[in-house]
């Protein structure tokens, strides 16, 4: 059975804390005892396609396992996607959907070849969907066992705050992590600085798992200095490229905690890493699953854990097996640093800029809290640098503008300086990660 390993843990620990969720503990005996609850009441069919929708709560950890154990082809979906529902549900096509605890059934008897491949193997399997910042969103479908395998060997428990999101591989290999290693899983009410800082003070957690954007924000708020954070013992951070700028002044602001940096996909799972030191953007990616290797300054990965294929777009891997990252890499011995996406590049007339570069610059002037660098078609060079800016304070735009370029003078070349200027107070997504546009 897919998920005996988990059971079993289960079974040794039924006392300990499980979930921590709205001030209230949940063990690993009412996990167990959840899972079987679920199976009894929502009597889904064995291996048909589910979705489920929900953020992490108790009861969606354990309907989730409880799919797993039923060998379902599961579709979370968090309220992120809310406004991408009904297109997930027929690209999925989910023949179920769970809302509220209970279940809807679709109607629907379509299938798609790698359900059937999994049907066949008699394993669970996932579908994520990817942001869409550069696109539509892609289906990646994954098969369940590959990915519960990396969990089998123990490791170190922690007190994890669980911060990305239901629908997001990162997101479920947290609450995998956890779980396999009889960790505790925090569930924060909310997910901004002031809510998440006072439950790492309130329930000691240990290890968050974020992103830049959002570690960025914290830091601008300055609401660290009022909690007690001592328990934090890691601070994990991925899904976009950090700043050089905003890792110094993490560094500055928890010295004793470690800063790791992660390396993930829709496509291949979260990879293990090892960040060259706390204050380097440069990272070790890999393990015994995972083979790198660079062409043409792109990265691509050979994976026992990579999908089976997406269900509405062609197939990103080689002949010979190999996913086709698009990540521009510059190497390091055993090491990368993560330069940004090929879809991001900008290209002035023939000049490559990548947008974490000006980030970076602009994040150091004292009038930015954010910003994002995006491009606009030209008709000379063929594209421009255009940038959407969070200002600390009300400052005249036009002064502003003004300002930017007298500041990126002499730091970075001209065509590197953005020519359109956007402001806004939101250069990030519901998942807190960068806006690539307008």
């Amino acid at each position: 059975m897919n998920i005996d390993f988990l059971i079993n843990k289960f079974n040794s620990i039924k006392k300990d804390e499980a979930i921590v969720y709205q001030n209230k503990p949940y063990t690993y005996g009412w996990l167990i005892d959840r899972i079987e609850f679920w199976s009894k009441k929502l009597n889904i069919k064995k291996k048909s396609v589910v979705a489920l929708e929900s953020d992490f709560t108790p009861d969606s950890i354990a309907m989730f396992l409880m799919l797993v154990k039923n060998n379902n082809i599961i579709v979370p979906l968090s309220s992120a996607s809310e406004s991408n529902k009904i297109n997930f549900l027929d690209i999925s096509k989910s023949h179920y959907t769970i809302k509220n605890n209970e279940v809807i059934n679709l109607i629907r008897s379509d299938s798609h070849e790698y359900y059937k491949k999994l049907n066949k193997k008699n394993t669970a399997g996932l579908v994520v969907f990817s942001s869409g910042s550069t696109g539509e969103s892609k289906a990646s479908v994954h098969d369940m066992m590959p990915i519960l395998n990396k969990f089998k060997v123990p490791k170190r428990k922690y007190r994890s705050l669980i911060f990305l999101l239901f629908d997001h591989l990162g997101g479920i290999n947290t609450m995998l992590y956890s779980l396999s290693n009889g960790g505790c899983l925090i569930i924060p009410e909310q997910r901004n600085p002031k809510y998440v800082l006072e439950t790492i003070q309130d329930h000691n957690v240990e290890l968050l798992p974020t992103t830049p954007s959002f570690l960025n924000i914290m830091i601008f708020s300055e609401l660290y200095k009022k909690y007690d954070l001592s328990s934090l013992k890691i601070i994990s951070y991925g899904t976009e490229i950090m700043h050089e700028h905003t890792l110094n002044k993490l560094n500055e602001i928890f010295p004793n905690v470690k800063l790791l940096q992660t390396y993930g996909l829709s496509e291949l799972g979260v990879m293990r890493s090892k960040s060259e030191s706390n204050n380097s953007l440069w990272v070790k990616i890999g393990g015994e699953q995972f083979k790198t290797r660079v062409i043409k300054n792109k990265l691509e990965i050979k994976s026992d854990s990579a999908m089976l294929g997406y269900l509405n777009a062609d197939s990103p891997f080689t002949n010979d097996g190999w996913f086709k990252t698009n990540d521009l890499v510059e190497t390091k011995d055993e090491y990368f640093k993560i330069l940004g996406r090929q879809s991001e590049i900008i290209n002035v007339g023939g000049e490559k800029v990548y947008p974490s570069e000006i980030e970076n610059l602009l994040l150091q002037m004292n009038e930015i809290e954010d910003v994002s660098i995006f491009s606009e078609k030209n008709m000379i060079l063929g594209n421009i640098v255009c940038a959407k800016i969070k200002l600390k304070n009300d400052i005249l735009q036009k002064t502003f503008k003004q300002m930017l370029k007298l500041f990126c003078k002499g730091k970075i070349e001209k065509y590197k300086i953005p020519m359109k200027l956007y402001f806004s107070d939101n250069v990030y997504n519901n998942r807190y990660k960068k806006i690539r546009r307008i």
